[in-house]
């Protein structure tokens, strides 16, 4: 089963934006990502406390993927000239579990899985790309715009949700329905299970944004319509 972390509500989250992987930004509370795996490394860094994982500190809620080769599943390299030796690229020093360049007292060979390779750290995965889309509570009319995963089912956008609606899970689902579907409805149901573009509702940023369109022109819109059963409060 895939590691995901828990939502604000309890629930278990597969992807995150780069947005929520940079508001964990400190010693305290940090998270990275790596070649598209989110790492939560707060244990890690209150466990090691210390100049090596200073650097890693520096850099809480970024994107690390250039540390790292993803070949190799290594640091990064360069050749020393000087010394005819390759060596680890570490622009911003040394980190935990990269062992230094001259013989040291204080370095143990035995380190086991680097933390950068090690599973049980990964909270989840960083979306390949975000979407925005609009929730219309049908009863009250109030609209709320959200940023979404592009890999996220609707049942995980509705879960995103909660944080502007506690009885989000008390309402049916719908979009405003294909002008050649031919219903009597203009609205159809979505499919919980499916993602957006499953449920036939495109991304449509790469055609704005070849026609020089402002990609906030246009969100989609999903209806919410209240079933009048407050079982999931």
């Amino acid at each position: 089963s895939e590691e995901v972390a828990m939502s604000s509500h309890g629930h278990r989250r597969r992807y995150y934006t780069p947005d929520e992987v940079a508001q964990h930004n400190s010693g305290k509370d940090c998270w990275v990502s790596i070649f598209g795996r989110v790492f939560d490394l707060t244990d890690l860094i209150a466990k090691n406390r210390g100049p090596l994982t200073q650097p890693i500190i520096d850099n809480a809620g970024r994107d690390l993927s250039h540390w790292f080769d993803e070949k190799t599943g290594g640091v990064r390299t360069h050749m020393d000239t000087d010394r005819g030796l390759r060596l680890p690229h570490l622009p911003y020093g040394r980190f935990l579990n990269v062992p230094p360049t001259e013989p040291v007292s204080d370095w143990s060979t035995d380190q086991g899985t680097p933390w950068w390779q090690n599973k049980d750290l990964i909270i989840g995965k960083l979306t390949s790309k975000t979407r925005k889309v609009y929730i219309m509570n049908v009863l009250t009319q109030q609209q709320d715009l959200l940023t979404v995963c592009s890999e996220e089912t609707i049942t995980e956008i509705q879960d995103r949700y909660l944080e502007y609606n506690q009885h989000a899970k008390s309402y049916t689902w719908k979009k405003l329905a294909d002008e050649s579907s031919g219903g009597p409805s203009p609205f159809v149901k979505l499919d919980m299970s499916l993602t957006l573009a499953d449920n036939k509702i495109p991304d449509d940023d790469g055609e704005f944004e070849a026609l020089e369109i402002d990609d906030g022109f246009y969100y989609p819109t999903l209806h919410v319509y209240f079933n009048d059963d407050l079982t999931y409060a």
